[in-house]
């Protein structure tokens, strides 16, 4: 009899689901994707020199995963991702009251009442001043579905300051665009909390020219190119001789609308290191570029051989001066 009664359990637990039992993405996740411009525009309409991405995916289980990334031109220049570390447990109730307020009548209902239209093209036309892209979607596992909604807003999901974060207030197009701006707040609220600010806040637009764990060009410190002419500069061919070899082809780079920026340590004694520019930003009297050492955590056992890590970067051109801040050293988890 008592084996019997362990066993029906299990028994249960294979049984297939029924999705009629449950509310729509009760089973699944939600995910806040927001795109923000960085950057002057372009002069063409709906076009902006970069973007920063925020993607927040927060899963029934409670677990959460945000990514980050800021482009040039459409080349990524920096990527970040973090995940939660809390027990999933402890939001699985705060995922199923928000599901339950976004799928049934409520201020907050969006299936089955508000449309899932076409993306709007945000940052054109009426939607001029609302150039961030706000999209939240509902993936159901059981039924295998998605719900998505997008609209256009100001500002970022993760601002630092409340008057540079999306805003129901300042959202369009539609009166029912602040339910998928407010259920975005609440998706970072639940997830990361309201004093959370991206990785990228303030940045300039940059891409990757090139990126790796050690230059033969063995470069000793951070460097900036820069040319008024058509050409490259005479350094910067320099270098590139030395770290990519003679005769490879230059990077692209439109020299008298755009700069070089090379984030470098100098050389490291055991291979794993690696330098990733995170910001580039302006604080009036200077550009400010910030940059990251990421190395091996400890009980790591990387190998002993000199590396020289860099980062070299390609963003648009300013007549301000230059400078680097020091290095924030980060620790990675072996096997990350």
């Amino acid at each position: 009899m008592i084996l019997a009664v362990l066993l029906f359990p299990a028994a249960c637990s294979e049984a297939p689901l029924d999705p009629a039992d449950f509310l729509f993405g009760q089973i699944g996740e939600i995910q806040v994707e927001v795109r923000s411009p960085l950057g002057l525009p372009t002069g063409l309409p709906g076009v902006t020199q970069g973007a920063l991405y925020e993607t927040l995916r927060w899963q029934s289980n409670g677990g959460w995963t945000l990514a980050e990334r800021v482009t040039y031109d459409g080349v990524v220049g920096s990527e970040t991702v973090q995940k939660s570390r809390l027990n999933p447990g402890q939001l699985t109730r705060e995922y199923a009251s928000l599901i339950q307020q976004l799928t049934e009548p409520s201020p907050l209902q969006l299936l089955g009442l508000v449309p899932q239209d076409p993306a709007p093209n945000c940052g054109a036309g009426v939607f001029s001043q609302l150039a961030t892209q706000v999209t939240i979607s509902i993936h159901d596992q059981l039924r295998d579905e998605v719900a998505r909604w997008t609209r256009c807003s100001r500002g970022l999901l993760l601002a630092s300051h409340p008057t540079d974060g999306i805003a129901p207030s300042i959202a369009g197009p539609g009166v029912q665009a602040a339910r998928i701006i407010t259920a975005a707040q609440l998706v970072r609220s639940f997830t990361l909390g309201d004093a959370s600010a991206s990785t990228y806040a303030g940045t300039l637009p940059f891409a990757t020219l090139d990126q790796g764990e050690d230059s033969p060009g063995m470069p000793e410190g951070a460097r900036v190119f820069r040319s008024t002419q058509s050409r490259p500069p005479a350094a910067f061919v320099e270098f590139w001789e030395e770290h990519a070899g003679p005769g490879t082809p230059l990077p692209e780079v439109n020299w008298p609308q755009e700069m070089a920026v090379l984030a470098a340590v100098g050389s490291r004694p055991e291979a794993g290191d690696v330098v990733q520019v995170r910001r580039v930003v302006n604080v009036g009297v200077a550009l400010r570029i910030e940059f990251v050492e990421r190395i091996p955590g400890d009980f790591c056992s990387p190998a002993a051989r000199t590396i020289h890590p860099f980062h070299l970067i390609v963003l648009p051109t300013s007549p301000l001066p230059a400078e680097f801040a020091s290095p924030q050293v980060e620790r990675v988890p072996c096997g990350l």
